[in-house]
């Protein structure tokens, strides 16, 4: 499909950006890239979810037009933030985002990840000026059957895990409101779409039961790190590679033919970038070095999770011209990069940005 998109730094020079979850992992690094961009971003989520965090070690605060800190579910306040800030685009990557913690509180995810995606674009049907909204799902909203073949984005929504369950739910959501209140027939032309990445990882994430932060939290104290499930296969990818399919799906929503890129965009990496849990443990100790190490500890007693997974981003390539740019051994070297100069004290406001230089600087494969 040949677009009329527009794209490149000029298409975000003081546009206003609202972003939720810009106190997050994928957020944070989101509201750096738009800083470099030019854009006037409008930040809106609860406080830093771990700490230390991404957003005070990067200093993400210095990049941001107004910083709200609220929960979705308050409908009074998301409607007044993006009255004041009357964005011409939304992204929406505020989410309870870990599977073992959607085990420890199915409702409160439920309720944050279906209801305060419906509350988002129940404010968003208020403000004239939105004219693209990316909602940012996962790779784990598909029914997993544990096949070889990768998923696409016509293959059915499932969920076995809560989290899963309730992103999936998100997406449905998201096709209701584009379907019903966001389209040429019903009064707000803004265009919705979802997209869904593959497990990312790059520094400045702490959260926790997550693999790389749990391996490099143990590696830091000297300590070997335990896996649960090292034989599941996951599509790993550097957060900077969706992010960059996120930007560049949001300025062909702004495009004159944008309604044709209002569906579901999966995000993921090229076989390459699909590895056990255990063999991408082994490669972060080998990169740390010293007496960083793996174990490999039982299954048994620990909540279900997906054995194998995979994305086709096929389309994400032929329609939106996205395609990776790291190799997932790059990836994380430059996860383990971020983190040493953390430790050693570094400006990671600029660490970031000069990251983000250096993956635009790279031709994609």
């Amino acid at each position: 499909m040949e677009s009329l998109v527009k794209s490149g730094a000029g298409v975000w020079r003081n546009l206003p950006v609202f972003v939720t979850g810009h106190t997050g992992f994928k957020g944070g690094w989101l509201a750096l890239w738009l800083e470099e961009l030019g854009a006037r971003v409008h930040g809106y989520a609860l406080g830093p979810p771990s700490q230390p965090a991404l957003f005070d070690a990067a200093g993400i605060a210095l990049g941001l037009a107004s910083d709200v800190r609220a929960d979705l579910g308050d409908l009074p306040r998301l409607k007044a933030a993006l009255h004041e800030a009357q964005p011409e685009v939304v992204f929406h990557l505020a989410a309870q985002s870990l599977v073992r913690e959607s085990y420890r509180d199915p409702l409160g995810t439920l309720a944050t990840n279906i209801m305060g995606t419906a509350n988002l674009l129940e404010a968003a049907r208020g403000i004239a000026s939105i004219r693209a909204i990316v909602v940012v799902t996962t790779d784990k909203v598909y029914e997993n059957r544990e096949w070889q073949q990768p998923y696409r984005e016509a293959d059915a929504l499932g969920g076995h895990d809560p989290y899963s369950a309730s992103k999936a739910a998100a997406e449905i959501v998201a096709a209701s409101y584009r379907d019903s209140f966001f389209n040429a027939r019903t009064g707000h032309s803004a265009r919705i779409a979802t997209a869904r990445a593959g497990n990312v990882i790059g520094g400045g994430d702490w959260a926790i039961d997550r693999l790389i932060p749990d391996c490099l939290r143990s590696f830091a104290l000297g300590q070997p790190v335990q896996l649960r499930f090292p034989d599941a296969v996951r599509p790993w990818q550097h957060v900077l590679e969706p992010l960059a399919g996120y930007l560049k799906l949001a300025e062909h929503l702004l495009a004159p033919d944008g309604a044709d890129f209002a569906r579901a965009w999966n995000f993921g990496p090229d076989a390459g970038g699909d590895a056990t849990v255990g063999e991408v443990a082994e490669e972060i100790a080998r990169l740390w070095g010293g007496n960083a190490r793996v174990e490999r500890e039982p299954a048994s007693g620990h909540p279900h999770e997906a054995g194998l997974l995979r994305l086709d981003s096929t389309l994400a390539r032929d329609e939106l011209g996205w395609a990776p740019r790291w190799s997932l051994q790059h990836a994380l070297a430059q996860t383990v990069a971020w983190q040493r100069a953390w430790k050693e004290g570094a400006d990671m406001h600029t660490f970031g940005l000069e990251q983000i230089r250096h993956y635009l600087a790279d031709v994609p494969a």
